[in-house]
């Protein structure tokens, strides 16, 4: 299985590539039995002649990253008397800036030029009817190993109009981006030393380009950075096995033992939905490694069935948490989900994804962020929401709720608020403000809200 969206892709046979770009196939998997982690990363993009190909799952990546930019910038900037932004946009894996769409043949911007049309965009729009306009002072930074991806990605910023800005806010390395980070993250501290405001896109190549220790290092020295990681769960589940490779494989990782003990083998013999056990394993250890507070794991979703790989955000807000949960839903023709919709989205325990699929009449492939998901999401918590309100005689606040609560959920705060609403309507619950008021619907509910139980709780088994 090929990786999608990242630094690597299904083989190609010439006859599907263009004629321009035919000279640079690059290499294809070899015939001899590869090793483990060869398995797992076939092909990388190759610029050597110009455009690589790109698939359309990747271009979808794309159009991720721009979504979640456009509502990053509206998120930020909410008052009107704001004239500042600081922030330092950093392109872990950046590419050579320019591919050639396999399906359409059309040239497509990489990642980089995302960036800085996100920026321009947020500019244009945030000041548009503002009396005092706001400044965005953004820094980029585009780390590319490869030789030829870093001289043409310089090729082609130059040629559309970024050359002299090169070396003065637009920062590109020829270099590991491993390599570059500790000087990254110090010019960050130093451009925003109160709270380090940035994000870290990281479409790293392998597994181990970038290990959890310095996913952490970059949340200690910065606490409000986010981070964007790209991780082929999808392909390590098909080759997870107890040898000494896939141990390896892990240690570099930085989540040695992720399954507790239990052999690889073990779990897939025991267990009916195995999967879902290894990738709910994985994700909580390779998060709590990484030091962050709230993180998305769902998949880009592919063409031919499981989804190849998580896009994670990552971030010690459950703020932004909800920036990227909602882009999900907004383009949830691009993600797809393998677990449930209640507040516990990877037990397994009641939940079969193929029938509990087909009984809520999606296509059995997964949760799909579609209207079907958000009225089983609604449902679900709503069912699940007033044990944790009845568990204590004061409730809960609204705010409480969802930050301790949304890590373990594909659900939005709005969805949340949502379901919460049709319990006060059937008088499950009760709402009350800071200042004393009942709330009376679901478009009042705020986040210092109390969420607490009625008088009477017939409705519902504790």
């Amino acid at each position: 299985m090929g990786r999608v969206g990242c630094r690597w892709q299904t083989p190609l046979q010439e006859g599907q590539r263009p004629a321009a770009s035919r000279a640079h196939l690059g290499r294809h998997a070899s015939t001899v039995r590869p090793r483990l982690k060869d398995r797992m990363t076939l092909k990388q993009y190759n610029w050597k002649d110009g455009p690589d190909l790109i698939q359309q799952h990747s271009v979808a990546k794309h159009r991720i990253l721009e979504a979640y930019l456009a509502a990053y910038f509206r998120t930020l900037v909410s008052s009107p008397n704001q004239d500042v932004l600081k922030l330092t946009l950093v392109d872990g894996f950046a590419g050579g800036g320019l591919y050639i769409h396999n399906d359409t043949r059309e040239p497509v911007k990489g990642s980089p030029f995302i960036f800085l049309q996100a920026t321009r965009e947020a500019e244009f729009r945030i000041n548009q009817d503002r009396r005092k306009p706001v400044q965005l002072q953004v820094d980029y930074f585009f780390t590319e190993a490869d030789h030829h991806a870093h001289a043409h990605l310089r090729k082609v910023l130059t040629e559309e109009g970024y050359g002299d800005r090169i070396g003065k806010d637009i920062h590109i390395d020829h270099a590991r981006f491993q390599d570059r980070a500790d000087a990254i993250i110090e010019f960050i501290k130093k451009k925003s030393p109160k709270n380090g405001r940035s994000i870290f896109a990281l479409d790293q190549y392998g597994y181990k380009d970038v290990p959890t220790a310095l996913m952490r290092k970059i949340f200690e020295a910065l606490p409000r950075a986010e981070i964007i990681l790209t991780f082929n769960v999808d392909s390590l589940m098909n080759f997870a096995n107890d040898g000494d490779q896939m141990k390896e494989l892990l240690d570099g990782i930085g989540i040695p033992d992720i399954f507790a003990g239990r052999s690889v083998g073990e779990i897939k013999s025991s267990e009916r939905e195995w999967r879902l056990l290894l990738q709910s394993t994985l994700y909580r250890r390779l998060v709590e490694n990484c030091g962050a507070r709230h993180f998305t794991p769902f998949f880009i979703r592919n063409r031919g069935g499981h989804g190849d790989y998580w896009l994670i955000h990552m971030s010690q807000h459950h703020r932004a948490r909800d920036v990227m949960t909602e882009v999900h839903w907004a383009n949830n023709n691009q993600f797809i989900h393998y677990g449930g919709p209640g507040l516990d989205m990877f037990q397994m325990v009641g939940y079969d994804p193929v029938h509990d699929a087909a009984f809520l009449g999606q296509s059995g492939l997964g949760f799909e962020f579609d209207d079907v998901a958000r009225r089983a999401s609604i449902s679900a918590l709503g069912a699940q929401i007033p044990r944790l309100v009845y568990a204590d005689d004061t409730g809960i606040g609204f705010g409480e709720l969802f930050a301790t609560t949304c890590n373990t959920s594909p659900a939005s705060k709005e969805i949340y608020r949502e379901s919460i609403g049709m319990l006060l309507t059937e008088r499950a619950v009760e709402i009350v403000g800071a200042d004393g008021t009942r709330r009376r619907s679901a478009a009042q509910i705020k986040d210092t809200d109390q969420i607490m139980s009625p008088p009477q709780r017939t409705l519902f088994v504790i």
